[in-house]
Order: structure tokens, then sequence, then C-alpha cells
């Protein structure tokens, strides 16, 4: 059976959307960025850590497949986790603003005996956006606790301009690449 090793109610929705069954697994791991460690790497053994430790969760649980997934908006190497404070969003929205930055997402599976990942990285676009507009966007709450301080599903799609990769990815989970590790496990979508 699948579980999801994630808090996140994007992750979960997404897979739902593809009609994947599976259970829920809540951790509460630190996400630290080592020193000099590439972007890449960091969101890719973020998602690993998720993934191994749920299954060390599970250890009892015959035939379990651990998904854990990370997702990390990046800009001129500088990884944007989420915000701490609305005064933290808005100082993201200002370096986003105007610019093309990359959202990476990393999904790991791993069983007992096997464990497999891959790894989307989309360019995102945002055009010029005003104090008034960031100030309102924070202001709905609807930033905290994303990466990147912005959800790219809701009130932020407006300032998307441009999206070069996986939409889905920059949710917090690539549909594309997750469905391709799920049929390479044997777990059927649909």
């Amino acid at each position: 059976m699948l579980y999801l090793a994630s808090q996140s109610p994007r992750r979960r929705e997404l897979l739902e959307q593809i009609g994947v069954h599976f259970g829920t697994i809540q951790l509460d791991l630190p996400e630290v960025r080592a020193p000099g460690e590439p972007p890449a790497d960091y969101v890719s053994r973020v998602a690993r850590e998720k993934a191994g430790a749920g299954l060390l969760k599970l250890s009892g649980v015959r035939d379990a497949v651990v998904l854990g997934g990370d997702t990390e908006v990046v800009l001129d190497d500088e990884v944007f986790g989420k915000p701490a404070d609305h005064e933290h969003a808005i100082a993201m929205l200002r370096k986003l603003a105007g610019r093309t930055h990359e959202a990476i997402s990393a999904v790991w599976l791993v069983s007992a005996g096997r464990e497999e990942h891959a790894l989307s990285r989309t360019r995102v676009t945002f055009a010029a956006l005003e104090e008034v507009a960031i100030a309102a966007y924070v202001a709905s709450g609807e930033p905290m606790g994303r990466a990147g301080a912005y959800a790219i599903q809701g009130r932020a799609a407006a300032f998307v301009s441009r999206i070069d990769g996986s939409y889905s990815g920059v949710m917090g989970l690539p549909l594309f690449e997750t469905s391709a590790l799920l049929r390479r496990f044997g777990i059927s979508a649909g």
C-alpha cells in the first residue's frame, strides 16, 4: 500500500486527482539546507528523508511504499522556503516580482527493498508587482505555509506571466513524474 509522508493538503489533493489510493503519515522533520548544498540536492535530500522517516514509522507494515516530496522556490541560488511571517512573505514576493525563478520539486518512493526518485524543475515568471498588490496578497493569508510565499493555484495565479514546466510540480507534486514512479512500483492510478 502507498503512504504519503506529508502534511501538505496540496499533495493529498494531487494524488487524489489522479485516482491513487493512499494512507498518510504525519512527520515533523527539520528542513535545513547545508552550507553550499545545491538547491536541487537539498530538495531531493529533504524528500528522501521524509520518505525514509515514513518507512521507519511503518516498520511492521508489509509491502508499504512511502512517497516523500518537497518543493522549493529558487532565485539566484537562494532557496525561498515558507515565510516566517508577513514581513518575510512581502520580502520574498518583492524579490520574485518581475523575475523568473525556478520551482524545484522532488519525489521519492521508498519501500523495504527499493527506492527511486524523480526531480521536476519548472521556470516561473512573475509580472512586475505593485506594493499594494503584494500587501493585499499577503493580507489574504494565502502565502503563509507555502514555498516562495505563493500558491500558483490560488490568487497568485494572477502574478504568473509565464510557466515552463510542471504546473503540478509548482503546486507541490509533479504528477507526470509521480505517476511514472508509481507505475514502476506497481501502483496504479485511476
